[in-house]
C-alpha cells in the first residue's frame, strides 16, 4: 500500500448509502470553495466529476485511495466515541462530532490530558440520529455513562440557558448550559466543580487555526473537522512498538 501524503480528502457517498475516500495529493481546493452546510448525500458522479476537475485529469472517475473501515463520532469532547455506518457531513465536520463539553467551574475545557477519567465516560445516541434530514424529538437523548455513576440522559431538543465565557483552547465564546443535574453528574465523577455545555451553532463560529486549515469551522474539536488516520500507519506503528495500541488511542473522526 502507497503511503499517501494529503491535504485535502472528500468523502464520496454513493446513493445506497456506500462510503469511499478519495485523496487528492497536495491538491489546494479553489479558495471562494465552501463546505455547504446542506447535509443531503453528494452524487457520486457528481463528486467524481468535482474531484477529477481539481486534479485536473480527464473524464471518468478517479481511482479509489483508500476505503473507509469504520467511522467515530464524539459527542461530548473527550469522552467516548460511537461507532456509525453513516453520518451526515456538515460545515464543521460529521453532524454530532464535538458538540458538547465538560468544563470547570471557570469555563475551561477539560480533556483526557489533565482529566483521563473521561476515557471511562461512555456516550448514546439514538440510532437514527445519524440519519440526513433527522430532527429531535421530546424523547430523544443523549445518553452518558460513567462507572459508579446513575445514566445522565440529555433531551436533544430542549433549548438551555447561555453560558459566558467557555474557552477551549485560544478560542473563548458563549455555549448552551446543559443544566445543574448535568453539572452535579460531572462535578461528582470528576471530584470538582463541572459543568457540561453545548456549541451555540446559531451565533457561534469557531475557526481553526489558518496555519493550518484555513477558511474552515468546527465546533469543540482540537484543531480540524476532520481527522483521519490508516490502518496501514497503526500497522507500521504497531510493528515497532513493544505492546500494540488501538485505533481509538488516535481518536480519528
Amino acid at each position: 500500500m502507497r503511503n499517501l501524503v494529503c491535504r485535502h480528502a472528500i468523502l464520496l457517498f454513493s446513493t445506497d448509502g456506500a462510503l469511499s475516500l478519495h485523496v487528492a495529493r497536495r491538491v489546494l481546493l479553489p479558495h471562494n470553495f465552501q463546505a455547504s452546510t446542506h447535509q443531503s448525500p453528494v452524487p457520486m458522479e457528481k463528486a467524481a466529476s468535482f474531484l477529477s476537475s481539481v486534479l485536473g485529469g480527464g473524464g471518468g472517475s478517479p481511482e479509489p485511495a483508500a476505503t473507509v473501515k469504520s467511522i467515530l463520532i464524539y459527542p461530548v469532547k473527550s469522552c467516548r466515541g460511537i461507532t456509525v455506518h453513516q453520518a451526515p457531513i456538515t460545515a464543521t465536520g460529521f453532524m454530532w462530532d464535538r458538540q458538547w463539553l465538560v468544563v470547570s467551574s471557570k469555563g475551561r475545557a477539560y480533556s483526557q490530558r489533565a482529566e483521563p477519567k473521561l476515557a471511562l465516560v461512555e456516550v448514546e445516541m439514538p440510532a437514527e440520529a445519524f440519519n440526513e434530514d433527522w430532527q429531535p424529538t421530546a424523547d430523544a437523548h443523549l445518553v452518558i455513562r460513567a462507572p459508579g455513576m446513575d445514566p445522565l440522559k440529555i433531551p436533544l431538543a430542549t433549548e438551555s440557558s447561555t453560558i459566558d465565557d467557555i474557552s477551549v483552547w485560544e478560542w473563548s465564546g458563549s455555549a448552551y448550559d446543559e443544566g445543574a443535574e448535568a453539572a452535579e453528574w460531572f462535578s461528582t465523577y470528576c471530584g470538582k466543580p463541572s459543568r457540561l455545555v453545548r456549541f451555540k451553532e446559531g451565533s457561534e463560529v469557531r475557526p481553526t487555526d489558518p496555519n493550518y486549515a484555513q477558511g474552515y469551522k468546527i465546533m469543540f474539536a482540537d484543531c480540524f473537522p476532520f481527522l483521519i488516520a490508516s490502518q496501514g500507519s497503526l500497522d507500521a506503528l504497531n510493528e515497532i512498538l513493544k505492546e500494540p495500541v488501538p485505533m481509538n488511542r488516535f481518536r480519528p473522526k
